[in-house]
């Protein structure tokens, strides 16, 4: 494994509404994922981090009625674009995903690194 000289900021990008017919327990398993994905990079020494955790909160705040309402649409994706820009790579994990796919996209453009799992993140030191 690699190391790199410091610890890193690496989106976590997975699933969120895809296959979910957009079931709260079904959603809510899916932030799940991707929190338990974050911990595991703090505990490797990183900080691992979600547009979720950003962009939920706002949504309610903003009065948004539930996924795909056009509060969602103004804010969900384009979060998670602010926060990549802010962060070292992205970390993909779960299934089928557009917006995942579209941060994984954005991630290469931008010359990020894209890890496709846990242990493809430089060990920090």
């Amino acid at each position: 494994m690699n190391t790199h000289p410091h610890s890193l900021m690496i989106l976590v990008a997975g699933p969120y509404r895809s296959g979910t017919g957009d079931d709260p327990r079904k959603l809510e398993a899916n932030v799940r994922a991707m929190n338990e994905t974050a911990l595991a990079l703090f505990r490797a020494g990183h900080l691992g981090v979600t547009g979720e955790a950003l962009a939920l909160p706002l949504l309610e705040t903003a009065g948004s009625t539930g996924p795909g309402d056009a509060v969602y649409e103004e804010m969900f994706h384009p979060v998670a674009e602010r926060l990549l820009s802010r962060c070292d790579g992205v970390l993909r994990i779960g299934g089928p995903s557009e917006g995942a796919d579209l941060m994984v996209a954005r991630a290469r453009a931008w010359g990020k690194a894209v890890y496709t799992g846990l242990d493809d993140v430089p060990a920090a030191r």
